[in-house]
């Protein structure tokens, strides 16, 4: 089948050959470098074993799956099996994104490096006005890395899972009915926010959730000093640990993280002076400025890069 046959698409992806690419990467690498409108690739239902990358030359790229449960990319490098020294995490992932303005869709991304592997990356994102829709990441330590200097990342309706420090980086992302299941005792973000960032990663209307057994999880730690995270009216399961945030054994931190809660719902909402002292709840109008309008777009949004203003401000 050729992608004239899904008119709604640029190419079609087929591991079975039923396309005009097998692999992923493959498509990517035929798409026209810096275009002026959108590349669109449908990837059908299977397994892709692929490392991939949507190079800094590749923007504009829509990558659809058919279902996120049925279209998966899979590697399993870890940083042992990787080598590069203390770097090493950073090779680790399976779908690598450079490009601005990337769009994913119905996707399965995961990392399939056991617990024991340490450090296995499924999504590593940098790009600016990244968005991901119905999308899955899957792994354990290190699951997403949500990266670049002044990078905006929008996760909507993703499910994302992991053990420790498994959204990680120092992009502005927002989260918004998201599913953030942890499944081992550790911490869920580790984020790395420039000091000169209003913003770090946002969680609106989130549901975080655990492996039976998981009962002592930290919402966060401090990758470096000026880490922000905002988890806003979530549900946060009982595996939530009362004090809420950690300060990585950092005291110093305490006085240049912010972590901060707004009208969150379940048992392991933050519930009388049981959170650390250094994290706080927002007042109503503090909360205002977490609106995903105001974390996301710039004033020059609405004529550079109109699909994304309208995805956000709609």
């Amino acid at each position: 089948m050729s992608a004239g046959d899904h008119e709604d698409y640029d190419y079609v992806v087929d591991a079975d050959g039923d396309g005009d690419y097998e692999r992923i990467q493959a498509a990517i690498d035929g798409a026209k470098s810096f275009p002026r409108e959108r590349v669109s690739i449908f990837v059908r239902e299977g397994v892709y074993e692929e490392k991939v990358t949507v190079h800094s030359w590749n923007p504009k790229v829509d990558l659809v799956g058919e279902r996120a449960a049925d279209t998966i990319i899979t590697n399993d490098d870890h940083f042992e099996s990787i080598g590069r020294g203390r770097n090493s995490t950073f090779f680790t992932y399976t779908l690598q994104v450079c490009g601005d303005d990337f769009r994913a869709r119905n996707l399965t991304v995961e990392n399939t490096a056991g617990p024991e592997a340490g450090q296995a990356v499924a999504l590593h994102t940098e790009a600016d006005r990244a968005s991901f829709e119905h999308c899955r990441f899957l792994g354990n330590q290190d699951t997403v890395y949500a990266a670049g200097a002044g990078a905006r990342q929008y996760f909507s309706e993703c499910y994302v899972e992991g053990t420790t420090d498994f959204l990680f980086g120092g992009a502005t992302a927002f989260f918004e009915d998201c599913e953030i299941h942890s499944k081992a005792d550790s911490y869920v973000t580790a984020a790395s926010t420039p000091e000169r960032e209003p913003f770090g990663y946002v969680f609106e209307d989130c549901t975080l959730t655990a492996d039976p057994g998981v009962s002592e999880v930290y919402l966060g730690r401090p990758w470096r000093d000026h880490a922000h995270v905002a988890v806003l009216r979530s549900q946060l399961g009982e595996h939530v640990h009362p004090a809420g945030w950690h300060n990585w054994d950092r005291p110093d931190t305490e006085r240049t993280a912010t972590y901060v809660e707004y009208d969150n719902e379940g048992p392991g909402a933050r519930d009388g002076d049981e959170r650390v002292d250094w994290a706080s709840e927002l007042a109503a109008a503090e909360a205002e400025a977490y609106a995903k309008a105001n974390v996301l777009l710039r004033e020059s949004d609405e004529r550079f890069a109109p699909n994304w203003y309208r995805l956000i401000a709609e």
